[in-house]
């Protein structure tokens, strides 16, 4: 029996278990990864969700309503991060979610609801220990929750026409810069005096928030790199958002890397830079090490 009900669909996804079947082999890491997974399960039984399927190393969840799905989130968090096991093994979680109508068919979850979901736990939007939800999710949660959130911008989702918005749930003590619920779209509440160090071989680069950082092979581009898989106007570095973002244009894409987190390919769209990390242009790191580009957020 198929029936259509209104859901908050949250997918989970381990960071770091790739490093984990290379380092330990595939019996040793997949006990590791399933204790996260049997952590999340626990935590979403306690904030009345039921647990859809695991696949691989991420969980689906669905939760009755918003509030259940986003309080389940920030305690999946504190769970992942607090555990000295996890951080032994640099195990992390991203999280996505969002609510709205679906399909529920011999204890499966389909639709339109569902892929949205999806894409909020993918890569490319969240990062490790990152909570992203549609802003159309948090819109009616009112601040006495004590749930805090910042704007993202908006994402492209497969199947819609138009982009939506998107945001970051914070679930850390600190919650300097971030606005509340009722908020979200109105702005991101960004402290001024934020910039960006590049280093590129012997130049460095300081970057703020007022002029946009363009790198390519064209002799005007704010830092030129002079190789065959780069392209003329490759991306650009600039402030949007309340991050630095990075914008692929190139024919090639680009390769970035924060922190300890996976490598990740971007093409054609903007992913923003957090801490410090490296990027790659027009070919994955472990090809370009004399080519790579260091940045550090201050």
């Amino acid at each position: 029996m198929t029936e259509r009900r209104a859901l908050t669909i949250l997918f989970a996804d381990v960071s770091g278990s790739t490093r984990l079947f290379e380092t330990h082999g595939d019996e040793a890491a997949r006990r590791m990864v399933g204790g996260v997974l049997i952590a999340l399960a626990e935590i979403t039984a306690h904030h009345g969700g039921r647990v859809v399927k695991t696949i691989g190393d991420e969980i689906m969840c669905t939760f009755p309503g918003p509030l259940h799905g986003l309080l389940a989130a920030t305690d999946m968090q504190r769970r992942v991060k607090s555990d000295a096991d996890f951080a032994r093994d640099n195990l992390a979680i991203r999280i996505g979610l969002h609510h709205g109508d679906a399909l529920v068919e011999d204890n499966d979850v389909f639709g339109d609801a569902v892929n949205t979901a999806a894409r909020m736990a993918d890569k490319s939007l969240a990062r490790r220990d990152q909570i992203v939800a549609t802003a159309s999710t948090v819109s009616g949660i009112t601040s006495a929750t004590g749930l805090r959130v910042r704007s993202l911008g908006t994402a492209r989702v497969l199947g819609k026409v138009a982009p939506i918005e998107i945001v970051d749930v914070l679930w850390q003590e600190d919650i300097a810069n971030v606005t509340t619920v009722q908020r979200i779209v109105e702005g991101s509440g960004v402290a001024a005096g934020s910039r960006l160090l590049l280093r590129f071989k012997s130049q460095v680069f300081e970057i703020d928030e007022a002029t946009p950082f363009s790198i390519g092979r064209d002799p005007t581009s704010s830092l030129v790199v002079e190789t065959e898989w780069v392209s003329r106007n490759h991306a650009l570095i600039e402030w949007k958002r309340g991050y630095f973002m990075l914008a692929d244009r190139s024919t090639n894409g680009s390769w970035l890397k924060i922190g300890d987190d996976d490598e990740l390919f971007v093409h054609r769209d903007e992913s923003h830079l957090r801490k410090n990390g490296s990027i790659s242009l027009g070919q994955a790191h472990a090809a370009a090490q004399a080519n790579l580009l260091y940045f550090e957020c201050a």
